[in-house]
């Protein structure tokens, strides 16, 4: 049962973006609602997995300072660019959904 969930959540997750912006003629940016849907679906789910990735770096940099409170120092500073690394790509995500709207 989980798999068949885990398989449709997929399958109308790559569904989206060819729906949303998908052109009538000539190439142009995606207009109009589906446009719109789409980019707010893009950035949302761009967030939600942001802020999942970022809830996981923080919540294992804790679990290893909890184990460890003297590795504080050696942790702290790969911690932060994992947090970078996540947020750049939420934002490259906002402005791909700018564009593209």
């Amino acid at each position: 049962m989980k798999k068949t969930i885990i398989a449709l959540f997929t399958f109308v997750i790559c569904l989206i973006p060819s729906i949303a912006f998908a052109s009538e003629g000539g190439g142009e940016a995606a207009s109009g609602a589906l446009g719109a849907l789409g980019a707010g679906l893009g950035i949302g789910l761009a967030a939600f997995g942001g802020a999942l990735g970022q809830g996981r770096i923080g919540g294992a940099a804790l679990d290893g300072i909890a184990r460890n409170p003297s590795a504080s120092g050696k942790i702290f500073v790969p911690m932060i660019i994992g947090f970078a690394l996540v947020e750049s790509l939420v934002i490259y995500a906002l402005l791909i959904a700018f564009l593209k709207y």
